[in-house]
């Protein structure tokens, strides 16, 4: 089976965020009075396959331990879903 993944890499709560800091800082001389709290991180997207959705989930979080992400900062959330079959009509 293909399954198309999203994985979101987020800093860790606690941890310092100066990317999301800066745009905090620039957003009100921009006219966008009110927001707090940005935090940035990143999207990583691509299909994987597996024999079902269980073992390729298993090796995407896999992947975002040994790979994709810093554990010691960095989360990661998995989006895991069956891709359509190519060729598919609508």
């Amino acid at each position: 089976m293909i399954f198309s993944v999203h994985v979101e890499v987020r800093l860790r709560p606690g941890i310092a965020d100066p990317q999301g800091s800066t745009i905090e800082r620039a957003l009100p001389s921009l006219g966008f009075d009110g927001v707090t709290g940005v935090r940035v991180g990143k999207s990583i997207r691509f299909t994987v396959e597996g024999a079902d959705e269980a073992s390729a989930r298993a090796e995407v979080e896999d992947m975002c331990r040994r790979f994709l992400t810093n554990p010691v900062i960095e989360d990661a959330v998995v989006e895991l879903t069956a891709a359509e079959a190519a060729g598919a009509s609508s």
